[in-house]
């Protein structure tokens, strides 16, 4: 018998009860896992268009004098460069460099922004912005229980949401936002995802959310939950935290030096992370194909001729590209695409290939 502090539930939960979902426990929330079968999710999100409830996701309204130089105390990236109505992908990492979580953040307006962290790792990331704000003056408000937000995913988004806002939808670029109507109410609608694909992710009142939801699915989006998320993400090439990274890990190890601007004044992890990038990482994240069925899961170990050189963070069915795909950190030497590696699987030696990522990338339409 399951103890402890009940799951949460988002305002979603009855939507998906009455669309046929398993719901598991899920970082402290009750979610879906899968609706008509993950395989089915994924060919729906690369092909038409699926929903997700992402509302586990926290959502932290940061506003004041001092948000915006508390940010770049903490964020990776540089928020004084962000115009309003702008997102950026960014790490929080502590003084050594380590990643305490990913997120996307937003820019509303002058002095007020919208940070999205992962689910298990709101308060800890809402905790780590108050105690490097010193003597600014910054409000943080979690608004996770008060809204929902949902992911609208794959090349047929834009014509299904269409048809339930007057919001200009092409004047959303990639990693821009709008505040305006959707479903008849207030809504904040963002082209972000976390699947490779083109969409939208939007946020409403928890009241307004079963509406919204209800009226994507009838008109043609297909329900999708996490076991489908997690393929999509790790076809796209995207990382977890909590498999892929965690504070044990540098964005430099992880290849995420991308979204990293670490000489700034003031940044917390600025010192660590130049060391590091001098340096040069002992370790990388790899992508890897394996050579036939097997399936190598998060743990697995890595080897080189006889010699344990790393460990498996995510590994899945690819249905989209026909293989067994998965991520996992390697000695640096044995990081270049094209390497040959084994993966112990249950005390088999599985050969595989390191490879580029994304594994996948869609098609951008000209």
């Amino acid at each position: 018998m399951r103890t402890g502090r009940p799951l949460n539930k988002t305002a979603l939960n009855s939507c998906h009860i009455d669309s046929g979902a398993r719901l598991v426990p899920f970082a402290g929330w009750e979610m879906p896992i899968q609706y008509s079968g993950i395989f089915d999710e994924v060919k729906a999100v690369r092909s038409s268009a699926g929903i997700f409830d992402v509302s586990h996701m926290g959502r932290l309204e940061i506003s004041g004098p001092g948000s915006e130089s508390t940010l770049n105390r903490v964020l990776s990236v540089n928020v004084s460069a962000l115009l309003s109505g702008r997102a950026k992908y960014n790490v929080v990492c502590n003084e050594n460099g380590g990643i305490i979580d990913d997120c996307i953040v937003y820019r509303r307006d002058e002095t007020s922004f919208l940070l999205i962290p992962n689910a298990s790792n709101c308060a800890s990331v809402a905790a780590w912005l108050k105690e490097n704000s010193g003597q600014r003056t910054i409000d943080i408000i979690d608004t996770t229980e008060d809204t929902i937000m949902i992911a609208l995913q794959g090349p047929n988004s834009q014509t299904i949401l269409t048809d339930h806002t007057d919001i200009d939808l092409d004047s959303i670029r990639p990693f821009r936002a709008v505040t305006g109507v959707a479903f008849g109410a207030k809504a904040f609608i963002a082209r972000t995802g976390y699947t490779g694909e083109d969409g939208f992710e939007i946020i409403l009142s928890a009241k307004e959310g079963p509406n919204a939801w209800r009226h994507l699915e009838t008109s043609g989006a297909i329900p999708c939950g996490l076991g489908a998320r997690d393929v999509l993400r790790l076809e796209a090439g995207l990382l977890l935290h909590g498999n892929d990274m965690d504070q044990t890990v540098n964005p430099y190890e992880a290849g995420l030096q991308t979204f990293v601007e670490s000489d700034r004044e003031g940044y917390i992890a600025r010192d660590a992370l130049i060391s590091i990038e001098k340096g040069g990482p002992s370790r990388r994240l790899i992508g890897f194909v394996i050579e036939g069925k097997k399936i190598a899961r998060g743990g697995c170990p890595i080897m080189d001729d006889g010699e344990e050189i790393g460990n498996v963070t995510s590994g899945v069915p690819s249905p989209t590209l026909g293989v067994n795909i998965g991520m996992g950190f390697v000695r640096s030497d044995r990081a270049e695409p094209g390497t040959f590696i084994d993966i112990n699987i249950r005390g088999e030696q599985v050969a595989a290939k390191v490879t580029r990522l994304p594994f996948y990338r869609r098609n951008k339409k000209s």
